[in-house]
């Protein structure tokens, strides 16, 4: 009989700045490339300062968390107030695997038209790993590649999706310019499907606030829900000999939970490579009540099904009252850097410090600066005849 992992200690924050270490040579730097450079860590600490903290967080009043999770990070909140019931290392730094492919809707939604039909490249149907099954001579909208993004993580329709955004790394910016709007600091988006790739990066912290911004659109909401979908085919390949015509198919989602029936669930985004073992987000929802959970850098280990570890954090938040957190997922806009602001260093590398803006906190209104801008020019206007009238009797 197969002994269960131990879950892994991360008290002493071995994953602050960097990922674990890879198993693989996948993010071996190019020859004349630039080995990216850990993430600065914010001061403070967004979310609040509890989430300094490394290992579990949680209320000791809702009895111990769920025993036999494998993953070194987790996070679980309320998706409506933004509220976290209890984490564990929620600021760790490990790789995201195919999560990140909600960033990359993110940004598609916001700048892709859904309608516009897509012929695939070479580059697109020969990318590594899950593939939706693009082809040469398919013709694609651009729902068709968010859905099967989605639904079946297909790094094919990431590829495309790049491409339509201006390529790689015209994506890969946008991808990290949503993810610092957002305040998900700990991310370094490093390939658009979450292959690994040198200096990938995210958190349970980050995960959960970007799954929590794409909730609030309607479409992702729409697509992160299906369980199956009819993905469109292609042609026969000249190049092929015998090959046929390659027909519509119906695709599942990758997300099991979606798919068994586990009662209230919304949506999820599943993701695993060898370096970023199994990562995953999803909401489900009961009784009016949302829950998030974020599990990354976990496994499968004999009957611990990954997939039973997910649902004892879903059922472990439900059993929280609505009142209890040790943290808050900010919302863009809840936190500003004043403008040409000194960084703050931490003991291990620089970071920049924020500024806290209180919902509701008094604030400077538009009458009270024009006010002060009057005094000044009527200040600045007597002075003047000051000077004036004192010039006029030395002549």
């Amino acid at each position: 009989m197969a002994v269960p992992a131990p879950t892994p200690v991360t008290d002493h924050c071995p994953y602050r700045l960097g990922t674990p270490s890879p198993v693989d040579e996948s993010e071996v730097v190019a020859p004349g490339a630039t080995t990216p450079t850990p993430l600065p860590v914010p001061t403070p600490v967004v979310g609040g300062e509890r989430l300094a903290g490394c290992g579990v967080l949680a209320d000791p009043a809702l009895g111990p968390v769920p025993p036999r999770l494998t993953s070194a990070g987790w996070l679980v909140a309320d998706l409506a107030t933004g509220q976290i019931i209890a984490a564990k290392d929620p600021h760790g730094r490990y790789r995201p695997a195919s999560t990140i492919k909600v960033l990359l809707a993110l940004v598609a939604l916001d700048e892709l038209d859904l309608d516009a039909v897509v012929a695939p490249s070479p580059q697109d149907w020969s990318q590594e790993g899950d593939s939706c099954g693009m082809g040469p001579g398919g013709h694609y909208t651009t729902r068709d590649l968010l859905t099967g993004l989605l639904v079946v993580s297909g790094n094919d329709c990431a590829h495309a999706l790049a491409r339509e955004l201006g390529g790689v790394d015209a994506a890969l910016a946008a991808m990290n310019a949503k993810a610092h709007a957002l305040h998900a600091d700990d991310t370094r988006a490093a390939s658009p499907s979450g292959l690994d790739a040198p200096g990938m990066s995210s958190s349970p912290y980050d995960l959960a606030v970007i799954f929590r911004e794409a909730m609030r659109n309607s479409t992702f909401r729409e697509l992160i829900a299906m369980p199956t979908y009819r993905f469109p085919g292609y042609p026969k390949r000249p190049d092929i000999p015998g090959d046929k015509n390659h027909p519509a198919y119906l695709m599942q989602t990758s997300n099991h939970l979606l798919l068994e029936g586990y009662p209230g669930m919304v949506g999820g985004k599943t993701g695993y490579t060898d370096d970023a073992r199994k990562t995953y987000v999803g909401v489900v929802e009961r009784d009016g009540r949302s829950i998030m959970t974020v599990e990354m850098f976990g496994l499968t280990v004999g009957s611990n099904s990954y997939w039973d570890q997910t649902k004892s954090l879903f059922d472990y938040g439900f059993r929280a009252p609505r009142d209890v957190s040790v943290g808050t997922l900010v919302d863009p806009g809840a936190l500003a850097t004043p403008p040409g602001a000194p960084t703050t260093p931490t003991a291990a590398a620089p970071s920049h410090t924020r500024t806290v803006v209180a919902a509701g906190a008094d604030q400077p209104t538009r009458g009270a600066v024009h006010l002060l801008i009057g005094l000044a020019l009527a200040f600045t206007a007597a002075v003047l005849l000051l000077i004036g009238s004192r010039l006029l009797r030395r002549r």
